[in-house]
């Protein structure tokens, strides 16, 4: 039986929902389905995590996921402790006992043995085997397992398998629409509004040039990072060149190409 815990709005980290994935979010929070959100780097994936826990009620465990990460980190091991050896849970384990959503970001990078831990939490079995320490943990109601990837850096080395994908329900995510971009920038650096609809149409144009060699593009995340320089009196050319050039490339023809289009957006 999952608890209604009783949240004051201004506990909730700001998100601003763009179609009903809040909605199907809940949904799946309320039926114990795990969740998969694929979506760019810096598009809102982690701040939505945050709002939908804090929203439910839930403590929220966020794994940053990487090549050298394991199943141990995730589960727990045993550490030397004054004197004694004892066990420690992992991220996973803490939520799975707790009750908590655990959030693994980026889980392509993570480890292969890694998904094989996360098999059983995600079928109609919700256990989570600990070899370590005999036990089989079942997960509460309250758990919920959430993992993403960035599509955009998938690859032949880095996938997840489908046997692995279809145990989850998935929710694409993308940069908001330049209206909703344009409030959330507002929102989260204080800049004037005018000021925001000036800087995300300078966004659309540079993530829709085909010719650069980028990996990436301005993300939401960077136009955030913007907006704050600019707010904070830095002039705009300066703060698009430290936010949004800097961070995305190395190249000097490539950083040139972006300059051009900032300089003729604001002179």
């Amino acid at each position: 039986m999952q608890q209604q815990i009783q949240i004051s709005p201004e506990t909730v980290p700001f998100y601003q929902p763009v179609g009903n994935e809040c909605d199907i979010f809940e949904t799946a929070y309320r039926q114990c389905l795990p969740l998969l959100i694929k979506g760019p780097t810096g598009c809102g994936k982690t701040r939505f995590l945050a709002h939908m826990a804090a929203r439910l009620g839930r403590e929220l465990q966020t794994v940053s996921c990487h090549d050298d990460l394991t199943a141990a980190d995730l589960t727990g091991r045993y550490l030397l402790k004054g004197g004694e050896t004892v066990w420690m849970d992992g991220p996973l384990t803490r939520a799975v006992r707790g009750g908590s959503i655990c959030y693994l970001d980026e889980v392509v990078e993570a480890r292969k043995d890694v998904t094989v831990v996360l098999h059983p939490l995600t079928d109609d079995r919700r256990t989570l085997p600990l070899e370590r320490t005999g036990e089989t943990l079942n997960a509460p109601d309250e758990f919920m397992l959430v993992v993403s990837y960035n599509p955009g850096y998938q690859n032949i080395l880095k996938s997840l398998k489908p046997s692995t994908r279809q145990r989850f329900i998935s929710l694409s995510f993308d940069f908001p629409p330049p209206e909703i971009e344009t409030d959330v920038i507002a929102r989260e650096s204080g800049l004037q509004k005018d000021q925001c609809i000036t800087l995300v149409n300078l966004a659309q144009r540079l993530r829709e040039l085909k010719d650069m060699d980028l990996e990436e593009v301005a993300s939401t995340r960077l136009l955030v990072y913007c907006a704050v320089l600019m707010n904070s009196g830095l002039n705009p050319y300066q703060a698009a060149e430290t936010a949004l050039v800097e961070p995305l490339c190395d190249d000097h023809d490539v950083k040139e190409g972006l300059l051009e289009l900032i300089r003729a957006t604001y002179g």
